[in-house]
């Protein structure tokens, strides 16, 4: 008679099977997870080239660049309110302080949103209807404060990193490109022109040292400026928003008199165990409302800019020995990827620079060379990162960027 044994796995054979399985997915999970950082890092780059692109197409219609800190100018001689508030028959101005960004939604598909900016827009309000715009102002302040412009409030897709998970309040509607301000934080927000659209009394001064492709209140920027060639010189920079965690590249530190004489104190108050945060003693300055990257339409550098000084991913921090608080600082570029951020070339190319570039160290150029300081004219002192970021200095680039 022939015998015929069932056999089943045994509890060995059963918890060795599983041991295997979990040792596979152990190993497939963080290659998953770097393809995904992939796709998301390579969707973030595509989306910079459109906006590359829309500068481009910018410039081919209008002969020139869009404004940072551009818009409609305040009425000489009225008062704060009468300059932004809106009225049921219109009225209200920006007080030129729109970014860059602002002019080149046509440019990206976001033609329906360009129409409501550049006219009069209209919301409820109560009963009756009141007026906002053309293009109406926005305070640092909070947006609830000042009533909530529509336009603002929106995310615009081409604007976003998907790397980035910030969402929604407390900003108004975040970005994470900006345009590049140059090596110098000497006027960087009293800027060329004023809020009336004059030439600011500073111009003369903002000009030999706002030495980036865009620089605030220069309404007429062009790529014949850039005399060091548009391939040798940073357009603009991607960088993180805040997601309330006291992060050093979204959460600004102030009261860092001294930085341009030496920009490495921005790094003092990094929590030593944790250095891409702030320690629990540092003081962040601003609203919840005023970190990076929180309102794409706003001129200021924190909100829509960047610097060349401090390489990417270093902290953000403001200069206080001046009374423009919130304004003069250091604006390095960021990003949620690992090493490094995206830039774009003044050629369109996007590149990827990483956190050890060459940056050099040391004062930087002001507007007469005094104190310790560097004349207007000269070289970059932060490197080939300085010279990347100066549209004239004269600088030699000797390394290929797009490889």
């Amino acid at each position: 008679m022939n015998l015929r044994r069932n056999r089943g796995f045994t509890l060995v054979e059963l918890l060795v099977v599983i041991a295997i399985i979990g040792i596979l997915v152990g190993l497939l999970l963080p290659a998953v997870q770097a393809a995904r950082e992939a796709a998301r890092r390579m969707s973030c780059s595509n989306n910079f080239k459109q906006i590359g692109l829309a500068f481009h197409n910018y410039h081919s219609a209008y002969k020139q660049l869009p404004a940072q800190a551009g818009g409609t100018s305040r009425v000489p001689g009225s008062g704060w309110g009468a300059n932004y508030t809106p009225t049921p028959n219109g009225g209200g101005t920006n007080l030129n302080q729109l970014s860059a960004l602002v002019g080149i939604t046509p440019f990206i598909e976001q033609q329906a949103l360009w129409d409501q900016l550049s006219n009069p827009f209209r919301v409820a309000s109560g009963d009756s209807y009141a007026a906002m715009g053309p293009l109406p102002w926005m305070l640092l302040a909070d947006h609830a404060a000042q009533g909530e412009y529509t336009p603002w409030l929106t995310s615009i897709p081409t604007y976003r990193c998907p790397s980035d998970p910030g969402e929604g309040l407390p900003a108004q509607g975040r970005t994470n490109y900006g345009v590049c301000l140059g090596d110098s934080l000497y006027f960087q927000y009293q800027g060329i022109t004023d809020q009336y659209g004059r030439p600011h009394p500073n111009a003369v001064n903002a000009k030999k040292t706002q030495r980036g492709m865009f620089a605030h209140g220069y309404l007429n920027p062009k790529f014949r400026d850039v005399l060091d060639g548009l391939s040798n010189t940073i357009m603009a920079g991607e960088f993180s928003t805040d997601l309330g965690d006291r992060s050093v590249t979204t959460a600004a530190k102030g009261g860092d008199n001294g930085m341009h004489l030496d920009p490495t104190i921005c790094f003092n108050g990094t929590d030593p165990d944790r250095p891409r945060f702030w320690a629990p003693g540092t003081q962040i300055n601003g609203s919840d409302e005023e970190r990076r990257g929180f309102k794409w339409a706003f001129g200021l550098a924190l909100f829509s800019g960047m610097t060349t000084i401090l390489p990417p991913n270093a902290p953000v921090c403001y200069d206080t020995s001046n009374s423009d608080i919130f304004r003069w600082g250091i604006f390095s570029p960021s990003s949620r990827h690992q090493g490094g951020c995206h830039v774009l070339m003044g050629d369109g190319a996007v590149i990827f620079v990483t956190d050890s570039i060459e940056a050099g160290g040391g004062p930087m150029v002001s507007h007469n060379g005094n104190g310790a300081t560097l004349a207007p004219g000269s070289a970059s002192p932060y490197g080939l990162w300085g010279a990347l970021g100066t549209k004239g200095s004269g600088e030699t680039i000797e390394t290929q960027l797009n490889q």
